[in-house]
């Protein structure tokens, strides 16, 4: 009975301990703001210089093959010892959850633009920072957006984590502080919390995706 409390008991944690969860949600959010927006950026400009440009893509090219399939979790002992705190350790991680796949698929998609696309635009002129940010980065859109999915689900995976082991206010340290005084009922409640915040931002996600590309718009469904 203690591991599976009654429906009510859930609910009278969100009346009892609103405060306490309600201050979890808020650094769990601005802490997954933060480490997204930051792989989310360089992972897009690494993967466009990776696809367009085959010196960059032969530096990194192994790089990535040798860090990239590393789980972010495993960096958890080198990021809390080089970091000055376990928040920057921790933006650093959900950082580079996203960013591997972002850069992957942005990668993947500047390198399968149609050449008849670039050979046109040349013929009418374009120079090459015309190609990149008008022929290439458009035509790669939709691989990219498949990148910032899966990389949003790495990155709210690496977030509970780090919580659990060295921040001292989030979602994943409510799940720890919970499970640690046996608090079950306040352990689901934060379940629910993740599960309606995970999918509330891939919907917020979507509804981007099939605003800059309404040729696909209902394409995939969410």
């Amino acid at each position: 009975m203690p591991f599976f409390p009654p429906p009510q008991a859930i609910l009278e944690v969100f009346v009892e301990d609103y405060a306490r969860l309600a201050d979890s949600v808020w650094h769990s959010l601005r802490l997954l703001a933060g480490g997204y927006a930051l792989g989310a950026l360089a992972g897009f400009t690494l993967g466009v210089a990776v696809g367009w440009s085959q010196s960059v893509g032969y530096w990194v090219h192994p790089v990535l093959r040798f860090v990239g399939p590393l789980p972010a979790t495993a960096w958890l002992p080198l990021a809390f010892f080089v970091f000055p705190s376990s928040g920057s350790a921790s933006t650093f991680l959900v950082a580079l959850a996203t960013g591997f796949p972002v850069t992957v698929l942005t990668w993947s998609g500047i390198a399968g633009v149609n050449k008849a696309y670039y050979d046109v635009a040349r013929t009418l002129g374009a120079r090459e920072g015309f190609l990149i940010l008008r022929v290439a980065i458009p035509a790669a859109l939709p691989h990219v957006f498949v990148g910032l999915f899966m990389g949003l689900g790495s990155s709210f995976a690496v977030l509970v984590v780090a919580e659990m082991l060295g921040v001292k206010a989030g979602l994943g340290w409510y799940l720890q502080w919970a499970q640690g005084w046996a608090a079950y009922a306040n352990m689901y409640a934060a379940l629910a919390v993740m599960a309606l915040a995970c999918s509330g931002l891939i919907t917020l996600l979507f509804r981007l995706r099939d605003r800059l590309l309404s040729w696909q718009k209902g394409l995939v469904q969410w």
